[in-house]
């Protein structure tokens, strides 16, 4: 399983909270690329509510991540 920015960017507008079964069809049904739905099937799950794409991939950059001051600008 690996994920890139390019396909999380499938599941920003996901219906969040959401199980994995839920993200798979989200995923089918807005024609998302083939290996977001693998990813996905990939997910070990023990019936998990997954409140955000964080919890799917732990990695998955945040404003936090870039060296962006807002004040400057």
């Amino acid at each position: 399983m690996y994920w890139t920015l390019e396909l999380a960017s499938y599941l920003s507008d996901a219906p969040w909270p959401a199980m994995k079964d839920e993200l798979i069809d989200y995923a089918i049904r807005t024609g998302a690329p083939l290996e977001v739905v693998e990813n996905l099937q990939a997910i070990e799950d023990e019936g998990e509510i997954y409140e955000s794409i964080e919890e799917i991939w732990p990695d998955y950059p945040t404003d936090e991540d870039y060296l962006w001051n807002e004040d400057e600008y």
